[in-house]
């Protein structure tokens, strides 16, 4: 029976999941820029991965819980990566626009994260969301 090729929810290239965002989710890899983190964070967000979320917050502001599973479920649509700057080894900024839908009303989420690399990983600090968003 055939395998059925399952692209990565991040759109980094048609890649394949295991050999995309897979890597960092499940095969214990370490995202080696700021851009594969945030990739493979909107990954987790459509598998409702908490625990990898978690897992790559900075301990600064990183939440007790994210509840995915108690509030109405994400529908992820899409993501589009608008830019990725590293204006020092071991901080970095990406700028993204995420689609989905809740409850059949689509949103677009468009935020400006900033990370830092700790002990070489890379972690999600905060974002700005655009006033834009909707």
């Amino acid at each position: 029976m055939a395998t059925k090729t399952i692209l990565c929810p991040c759109g980094g290239g048609n890649k394949e999941y295991a050999e995309c965002c897979g890597r960092y989710l499940d095969g214990g890899e370490t995202a080696p820029t700021a851009e594969a983190l945030m990739r493979s964070r909107y990954t987790a967000y459509t598998l409702g991965r908490e625990d990898y979320l978690l897992t790559t917050w900075h301990s600064s502001t990183r939440p007790t819980a994210l509840e995915l599973t108690s509030a109405p479920r994400s529908q992820w649509l899409g993501l589009e990566v608008k830019r990725h700057e590293q204006p020092q080894p071991d901080q970095a900024v990406v700028e993204f626009v995420a689609r989905y839908k809740v409850g059949g009303r689509a949103h677009r989420l468009h935020e400006i994260s900033r990370f830092v690399r700790e002990a070489g990983q890379w972690l999600y600090v905060d974002g700005a969301i655009s006033p834009e968003t909707k």
